[in-house]
């Protein structure tokens, strides 16, 4: 599962995770570890750039919180990224530069790349949003099976199994999702792809392709 790499889907240069990301193959590994990152990265941050908020809640400067956001930490907001009214960050949340965080989206052990959006109705949970990716109004991630078992990442016939309960969906760089779809646990999403409004997604889907259905996805030309 090659697409499912890491070193495939992200550009790491666009996050502060980077040092976290490089030492694993696939997305879904770093999760566990996301908060106690933040906590170490957090100690490090430029005070000129970033100033300490709360317990382990580190925000730059230039970002822009609304005051009925609501943030905890661990946690990290970049620069020049807005936290509309009435976001949740629940916590073990690295947010990016450049980012939008909207109203009523909740956040909860993701990483968020550089210049990613999530501005409407939104809830990103156990999940990793490459660079430049955007999640329309009303699209989230479901992070845990209906019968709470472990997840298990399907291409075809390959599987890996991951051994972890709780995982979200990993979009690639420049992934667009259309509005009031769901990211089923486990989906992986390859770079420059689109997923039409109203989709339930499932499983890995190509990179540089169009998801119409589950039996509709064309390579874009």
């Amino acid at each position: 599962m090659k697409q499912c790499e890491i070193c495939n889907l992200y550009d790491l240069n666009e996050t502060l995770a980077k040092p976290l990301m490089e030492k694993y193959q696939y997305p879904w590994e770093v999760l566990p570890n996301i908060g106690k990152f933040i906590v170490e990265l957090g100690n490090t941050l430029d005070s000129e750039i970033y100033e300490k908020k709360g317990e382990d809640i580190w925000i730059a400067k230039s970002a822009k919180i609304y005051p009925t956001a609501n943030i905890y930490g661990p946690a990290i907001i970049g620069e020049e990224t807005e936290v509309r009214p009435g976001a949740f960050v629940r916590g073990n949340a690295l947010v990016g530069n450049h980012c939008v965080v909207g109203n009523s989206t909740e956040l909860k052990n993701v990483i968020l790349f550089n210049c990613v959006q999530v501005p409407h109705y939104n809830y990103v949970g156990d999940s990793i949003l490459g660079y430049k990716s955007h999640m329309g109004a009303g699209s989230i991630t479901s992070n845990v099976k209906s019968d709470k078992t472990l997840v298990v990442i399907k291409d075809g016939n390959e599987e890996i199994e991951t051994g972890i309960k709780k995982i979200g969906a990993m979009l690639g760089n420049h992934v667009e999702v259309g509005c009031n779809s769901v990211l089923n646990p486990g989906t992986v999403i390859g770079q420059d792809t689109n997923v039409y409004p109203l989709s339930s997604v499932r499983g890995v889907i190509p990179e540089h392709s169009i998801y119409k259905a589950k039996d509709m996805i064309c390579k874009k030309r």
